[in-house]
């Protein structure tokens, strides 16, 4: 699979011999139509969320800046995020990012002040920070959608 982002090309493959065979491929375009260009090699790392340089090998500096931001990535931390939600979906809505919090393997905590047409909810969750901001994200987009729900049923003419 190959895609590009502007000037970034990007070709996924699912073992070593197809991303090499891909390499010598663009390899031999970029030489003969005579295009400079800079591969890198990388690899998902399931454990990490993210990708890996394998070729070249990171410079000390790359690896000691890559190992920090990995530290950071994994240092626990407790976030509390609110969101508001109409009291009718307030238990859906609840469920859903429980679920979420599951599935990143984070602890998470429900808090509520009620008010009187919408809800207030709060989740305190605790974990890797990666995970949290990767729940904080999901929060978010879970409110935007609620929102746009409710609205269209509140004007809808039934």
């Amino acid at each position: 699979m190959v895609t590009h982002d502007g000037k970034l090309l990007f070709a996924y493959a699912a073992d070593e011999t197809t991303i090499k065979a891909a390499r010598d491929a663009i390899e031999y375009v970029l030489r003969h139509d005579e295009i400079g260009a800079s591969i890198r090699l990388s690899h998902w790392d399931d454990q990490l969320d993210d990708w890996r340089q394998t070729d070249p090998p990171p410079t000390p500096e790359q690896q000691r800046a890559e190992d920090a931001d990995r530290h950071d990535a994994e240092t626990i931390e407790t976030r509390t995020m609110i969101a508001s939600v109409g009291k009718e979906i307030r238990a859906e809505f609840e469920q859903s990012m429980l679920n979420s919090a599951v599935e990143l393997g984070i602890e998470c905590k429900i808090l509520e002040h009620p008010h009187l047409l919408t809800t207030q909810v709060g989740f305190t969750v605790t974990g890797p920070k990666r995970k949290v901001e990767e729940f904080a994200q999901g929060l978010t987009a879970e409110e935007r959608a609620t929102f746009r729900i409710d609205r269209a049923v509140m004007l809808s003419p039934l």
